[in-house]
Order: C-alpha cells, then structure tokens, then sequence
C-alpha cells in the first residue's frame, strides 16, 4: 500500500525541522516529547525512509530523503492554509472568483496597480478577466459572465444595468512619423484623410452594428482588436485615433505622431463601472470598483496630455542639417 501521512504527522516533522529539536517541537506544539518521537517514527515507518540522523548527533539532522520530503510538507501545509483561508472568506462573504470586463479605453498602468493590489488584499479570490473592446463590456455583464464591467462606451440604456462615471479617457488620431499624413505639416483638412486607409476596430458584439465613429475616410480597413490596430498604425499601414494610455509612449519616443485633424472628434469619453441590478457585487468586486475610481481620479485629462505633447516637442533637439 502506497504511504498515506497524515496533516499531522506533517506538521510535527515541519516543525521537528524548523524547531531544531524534538523538545523545541514539543515545546512549540504542548505536546509530551515522547508524543512527538512516536509521531515522526510512525512517518519513517509509512514512508520506509528514514528523515532525521539521529546517532552520534545532540541534534536531529536532516537525511537527504528528510530534506526532500521537507519541501514537499510545507507545499502540502501551505496549501492546506490557502484552504483553510478560502473557507473563512467564503463564511465571511467574500467571493470565491471575480469575473470582470474592461474595456481597452481604460489606462493599461491604472489596470496593472489596482490587479496587483488585488492580488494582495484578496489572495483567496480567483480572477476572470476580458479585455476587449467597445459593446463587449456591456454584453459580458448583462449576460453574467463578468459580475463587473470597467468600460468606455454605454452604447444603449438598460434597466437591468446599473452604471457610474468613474474616470475618463479619450482617443486621439495618430499615424506613423513617415506616413504622407505626418509629412503634412499644416493642420489637416477632410480632404487630406478622405483617400488615405483609415485603420477601423469592428465591434464583435453588433451593438454599434450601422454605427461608425469618427470614420473619416473612404477607405477603411476593419480589424477585430485595438492591439492590432495600433501595430498596423505604427508600420504606416493607415491612420486612426488611439486610446491615450496605448499611445502615450509611442509618442514620446517618436514612434507615432498626433494629428492635427479637427474634423476628428477629440472629446474625453465617460468611463464608467457597470453591473447587473440583480447581481450586487460582493466585497472583493466593489472594492475593484472603488479602486478603479480613485486610479482613474488621477489620470491625466486631455489639456494635460496635449500640454505634456507639447513640451516634449518644444524640448526636442533639432533636426541635423545635411
């Protein structure tokens, strides 16, 4: 029969090894120490290897079959703590898993720091998390699949929805530093764009099915994710308008340029918190609600952004002469 140790068994031989001593162990655990030398006999015994040298030693040492089975113990008892942690939380509440949808117009850096301090003050609770774009958010809620929606757009009221303002965002149109549409250098005109590919991102949820926004040229091409957009852009495939969280490095390093088109509407876009009215989030989900507030409090706006841009271009070195 394959050996079987118990939790306990475990424990006391963690312990015996942390400890130092059986009468440390015995010590640590209120138990006799003759409980304890019984305890880790009946272990070797299952395990058919012996874990401490015991002889010509004043102090229990480590085998190397004692030292292999150590960090298979702690592993076991660690997980048994997880365990034992999830079941308090569940008692108390607290969800066992957090599903949640965010939209590509929330900021990547505010995203990052308040799923890494999730990660620190639930660490019993599990993450589903879809990044996605435009009417996905809000398809994600009403259908249960994420208990909550950080997005950009709340395309059509719903009763069944409850939605707050909780930051802003706001897309600027960009192109690659050596596409025609950069080489002009005067404010652009309709004119300008109107035969140049403009890149378009399709809305796999058909809730802006007819609708088009801010779609300036005749020729477009329409890719599926906002990620691929902004790689075509920057390998001078076309043009079109980025989130400023994705395109905030490109331009400062040169490797995009803003356009000045009036005709693109450049307005900050609401980003708002969405969940179902039936489905109340639980501890762990309004905490992410309120902790993507006060990220996004602090975001820039878009007179900020556009001064930042514009300090960076004032203090650029100046072209070399040939």
């Amino acid at each position: 029969m394959l050996p079987n140790p118990t939790l306990d068994q475990l424990q006391v031989f963690l312990t015996v090894a942390e400890t130092g001593s059986f009468s440390a162990a015995s010590r640590a655990l209120n138990r006799a120490q003759s409980v304890i030398s019984y305890t880790i006999a009946n272990l070797e015994a299952q395990l058919e290897v012996a874990l401490f040298e015991r002889s010509g030693a004043r102090q229990p040492k480590l085998t190397e079959a004692g030292k292999a089975m150590l960090e298979d113990a702690r592993r076991i008892l660690g997980d048994l703590q997880v365990m034992r942690a999830r079941v308090k939380s569940l008692r108390e509440g607290l969800e066992a898993e957090v599903s949640v949808a965010i939209s590509v117009m929330v900021p990547s850096r505010a995203v990052v720091d308040v799923l890494h301090e999730f990660r620190e003050t639930f660490p019993t609770v599990s993450l589903n998390l879809n990044v996605g774009e435009l009417g996905m958010v809000m398809d994600l809620v009403l259908s249960g699949k994420a208990t909550i929606g950080i997005g950009g757009a709340v395309l059509k009221q719903d009763d069944s929805i409850i939605t707050e303002r909780i930051g802003h965002s706001f897309m600027l149109p960009v192109a690659a530093p050596n596409h025609p549409l950069a080489q002009i250098s005067r404010p652009l005109t309709l004119g300008d764009v109107r035969e140049e590919v403009q890149l378009v991102v399709t809305d796999a949820s058909g809730r802006t099915k007819g609708r088009d926004f801010n779609v300036l040229s005749y020729k477009t091409w329409r890719v599926s994710d906002i990620a691929t957009k902004h790689q075509l852009i920057k390998a001078g495939l076309g043009w079109g308008g980025l989130p400023a969280s994705i395109m905030h490095d490109d331009l400062r390093s040169g490797a995009l340029v803003h356009l000045d088109l009036d005709a693109y509407e450049q307005g900050e876009y609401a980003i708002y918190s969405m969940r179902q009215l039936a489905n109340p989030p639980g501890p762990a989900a309004s905490w992410m609600i309120d902790a993507f507030r006060t990220r996004l409090s602090h975001c820039p706006n878009q007179a900020d952004f556009h001064a930042e841009m514009a300090e960076l271009r004032d203090t650029a070195p100046p072209l070399a002469a040939e």
